[in-house]
């Protein structure tokens, strides 16, 4: 897998046999820009389960930053978002498409409210947080998780994403990392039908039709 400079953006490509299309971190255009103008608002089950609501918009530590979906979201409905990235490559696109998207009119004052590092929140989490200007009322949480080799994940941008973050085997402590940064709650995606991390029980789950959230709740949430 290599990155590169293709059509104005950072890039990181493989097989295209097996990886499909290079992978690239798009605020502006696709997925995201489509999120952003139909997606369902503060409804969404991210949006929900990270406590938005009306006159209330905590502050969101996304430690498995990933490829920034979720923390675009969050950002977009007004949340100040710090983005946690242990992965150096992922890492770079991320921080390639934050730059395009600062230099876009619909999406500059979305981004500037999206803070980004590189760590791994793991063993990393408290020292991160308290070098950014990011609150960490909620942390969100998005770890790597088995799957099946069915058709469905085997979404080749999916294989190619897998390759580099591998399975999230310390999601346990990732989870304990968490709940003693979080002042008010930590959020952690599932699939819908898998069991809970290995940990405490979550004190709520919000079911969606193909994923959930557990949530473990320190104290509520206030305007």
């Amino acid at each position: 897998m290599t990155l590169r400079r293709e059509a104005g953006g950072l890039v990181l490509a493989g097989d295209p046999a097996r990886y499909g299309k290079p992978l690239r971190v798009d605020f502006v255009e696709g997925r995201a820009a489509h999120r952003r103008r139909f997606g369902g608002g503060r409804g969404q089950l991210v949006a929900r389960a990270c406590g938005l609501a009306a006159g209330i918009t905590p502050s969101v530590i996304d430690a498995t930053a990933g490829l920034g979906r979720d923390a675009f979201v969050l950002a977009s409905l007004g949340a100040e978002v710090l983005l946690i990235e242990r992965v150096a490559s992922i890492h770079a696109l991320l921080a390639d498409g934050l730059a395009r998207a600062a230099r876009d009119p619909e999406t500059a004052a979305i981004v500037a409210r999206m803070h980004l590092a590189h760590g791994d929140a793991t063993h990393e989490l408290a020292a991160l947080v308290a070098a950014s200007t990011v609150a960490p009322q909620v942390v969100h949480l998005d770890p790597m998780f088995p799957h099946r080799e069915k058709s469905a994940l085997v979404k080749k941008e999916m294989r190619l994403f897998r390759e580099l973050a591998g399975n999230d085997s310390d999601a346990p402590r990732l989870l304990e990392a968490a709940l003693d940064v979080a002042t008010h709650r930590v959020v952690v995606k599932r699939p819908r039908k898998a069991p809970p991390i290995e940990g405490p029980a979550p004190h709520h789950v919000i079911d969606g039709k193909t994923s959930r959230y557990d949530l473990y709740v320190h104290r509520s949430l206030k305007a």
